[in-house]
C-alpha cells in the first residue's frame, strides 16, 4: 500500500507554509531551519507527505519546479531494499558484524529531506524503541543519527561480550549549535562506534581504539577538521540486550565540558567512565531468547508497500 499522492494543484502557497510552521507542534527550528518529525506513522498521511515536500521546496534552489518534477514523474527509478544483516556466519568476527551493520545503515542512506520519518522519544522504554527499529527495517527509508543509534542497538542485540553505550556531542559552527549522537561499542578490550552522519568521519569507527578517550578524541579531531568547536561530550552506560526490557536507555551519565576542561582531565574522566562501563557490562546477563536467530522477522520486513515513498524520498535532493 502506498501513501496518497496529492495532485499538484493542492500544493499550499508560501504564505500557508509560513502559517503552518508557526502553528504546528510537529516541528522545531534547528540552525535557523525547520525540522519536521513524522508523527502520523505509516503509511505517511497526506498532510505530513505534503509538508515534507513543502520544506524541500523552500530550502532547495530548484524550489517548487524541482518538487513538481519529481512528484509528477512517471518513471522514477526502482529503489532496492537493503537486506538487514541477520544470521551472520558462525566464523565471522564481531568487528566484521559491526561493519556489515554500518554498511546496512549506509545503504538506507542519510535523511536529507528535512522530515524525520521515525519518531524517537528518548525516554521510552527499550521495548518501545525496538519496535521503532523494526519499523525502520520494514519501511527501509533514510535515517538520521538518533534513529541510527536505535537501529544499531536492535541489530547488535544478542552479541555476547558487546557493550553498547550512547556518545553525544554538542558543537558550534559559527553561531549555530549542532547536536549529534553515535552508538559506542566496547568488545574484547577495544572501542569503536556505529551511526549515521552527513560526514563519514563522524559516524563509523572500527574496533581499533584501546581507550574510550582515544575514540572520543578522534571524533573531536574530525570536528576540528570541519571547523566545528566541540563544546560538550556526554557518555552513557551499557544498554541492556533484552529487546523486551522496560528500562530506558541510560543516555547521559558523564558530561565533559570540553571548552572548560584541560585535555589531560578529559582523558582521565573518559577513561574512568570506561571502567564503569566495563564494570556494569550488560551483555553477559541477556535473556537466553535474545541469542536465538531473528529470521522470523524477515518475513515481515518486505517493505514493498513503501517503494513509492522510497523512490520519491531518495530522489529528493538535500534540503
Amino acid at each position: 500500500m502506498k501513501p496518497p499522492t496529492p495532485s499538484l494543484q493542492k500544493y499550499p502557497t508560501q504564505s500557508s507554509i509560513k502559517n503552518r510552521n508557526d502553528d504546528n507542534e510537529d516541528g522545531k527550528e534547528e540552525n535557523g531551519v525547520w525540522f519536521w518529525v513524522n508523527k502520523s506513522g505509516f503509511p505517511i498521511d497526506e498532510s505530513t507527505w505534503d509538508r515534507m515536500w513543502d520544506h524541500v521546496a523552500k530550502n532547495h534552489p530548484g524550489g517548487y519546479n524541482m518538487v513538481c518534477g519529481i512528484r509528477s514523474a512517471k518513471d522514477l527509478p526502482q529503489v532496492s531494499i537493503p537486506q538487514p544483516p541477520y544470521n551472520f556466519p558462525v566464523n565471522i568476527s564481531v568487528a566484521d558484524k559491526l561493519e556489515k551493520i554500518q554498511n546496512y545503515m549506509r545503504d538506507l542512506q542519510y535523511n536529507h529531506t528535512g522530515t524525520q520519518f521515525f519518531e524517537i522519544k528518548k525516554n521510552r522504554p527499550i521495548s518501545g524503541l525496538m519496535e521503532s527499529a523494526r519499523e525502520m527495517i520494514r519501511e527501509s527509508l533514510p535515517i538520521k543519527c538518533l534513529e541510527a543509534v536505535i537501529l544499531g542497538i536492535f541489530l547488535t542485540n544478542g552479541m555476547m561480550g558487546v557493550e553498547r553505550f550512547a556518545i553525544s556531542f554538542k558543537s558550534t559552527f559559527g553561531s549555530h549549535v549542532h547536536r549529534h549522537v553515535v552508538l559506542g561499542i566496547y568488545y574484547g578490550g577495544l572501542y569503536g562506534a556505529i551511526g549515521m552522519s552527513r560526514r563519514e568521519e563522524l559516524m563509523y569507527k572500527p574496533l581499533i581504539y584501546k581507550n574510550l578517550s582515544d575514540l572520543v578524541l578522534d571524533f573531536e579531531s574530525n570536528y576540528i577538521k570541519f571547523y566545528h568547536r566541540l563544546n560538550k561530550i556526554k557518555v552513557g552506560l551499557p544498554i541492556p540486550h533484552d529487546p523486551h526490557s522496560f528500562e530506558p536507555i541510560p543516555w547521559k551519565v558523564i558530561n565533559v565540558n570540553v571548552a572548560k576542561t584541560r585535555r589531560k582531565d578529559i582523558v582521565k574522566d573518559l577513561d574512568q567512565h570506561a571502567r564503569e562501563i566495563r564494570t556494569k557490562a550488560r551483555s553477559w546477563s541477556m535473556p537466553a531468547s535474545v541469542n536465538k536467530k531473528m529470521s522470523p522477522l524477515i518475513d515481515t520486513l518486505g517493505g514493498n508497500h513503501l517503494k513509492t515513498n522510497q523512490q520519491a524520498t531518495k530522489s529528493s535532493p538535500s534540503s
